[in-house]
């Protein structure tokens, strides 16, 4: 039975999302400010934490950094009323693995903390942690990016994106893919998180360097390629 952290500091949403969650045989704690939703977090086992942006003693955004720092691989659910893509973007590159838009329906919450859970669960390790494609490498398990042997500073999710289009070399990726599987969520044709998070990884692996690895194909996506398009 899988242990949940809820992290809201609007004590009927918690009540709310607690009550459907136990309906849903999962066990809950609940913590109504980001500072307990810290010190429960360090001090329990859990299998997944939902967490508000906007929370009293520290934000949701500061929380999840913390969260990730000591327990990187504890799956976060970030829940705001907050819907503009530079708002998605701050709550990926602060380590949310999903992001949820008040208001909501359960049942999409209950499918988002299925997947999540599904996906924290059937991590294994590799056999080797290296991914190399060309002249860049990354290590899947101390995160750590290099080119021509520079080290690449990364945000947890441009690692993410890029993890991805490295274990699939010269193969389209469509924005639809890459929100199913970096994501985890379905591709908003309304908003353009993906294409900034690509301009994002160019500008670190690209820019530097002469030879361009990440391409756009118009109207299909994007490819990891060392072959000029």
């Amino acid at each position: 039975m899988a242990l949940i952290l809820i992290i809201e500091d609007d004590k009927r949403l918690a009540e709310l999302i607690q009550q459907g969650l136990e309906e849903q045989d999962y066990q809950t704690h609940v913590a109504y400010d980001g500072r307990m939703g810290l010190k429960l977090t360090l001090a329990n086992d859990y299998d997944l934490i939902i967490s508000d942006i906007v929370l009293p003693e520290m934000n949701g955004l500061e929380l999840c950094r913390k969260i990730k720092t000591n327990k990187p691989h504890l799956p976060i659910l970030m829940l705001t009323a907050l819907g503009a893509t530079d708002d998605k973007v701050e709550g990926f590159d602060a380590g949310a693995d999903d992001y949820l838009t008040k208001p909501f329906e359960f049942r999409e919450l209950y499918a988002r903390i299925r997947v999540l859970l599904k996906r924290a669960g059937n991590q294994t390790k590799s056999a080797s942690p290296v991914l190399q494609y060309a002249d860049l490498e990354i290590n899947i398990h101390k995160k750590t990016a290099k080119r021509q042997d520079r080290e690449i500073k990364l945000t947890p999710k441009e690692f993410k994106l890029l993890e991805y289009m490295m274990h699939n070399p010269e193969r389209v990726l469509t924005r639809t893919e890459i929100a199913e599987k970096v994501w985890n969520t379905h591709f908003d044709t309304g908003t353009n998180f993906i294409d900034v998070y690509i301009t994002y990884l160019r500008g670190k692996i690209d820019k530097p360097f002469d030879k361009k690895l990440i391409h756009t194909r118009a109207g299909m996506g994007f490819i990891l390629t060392s072959e000029f398009e």
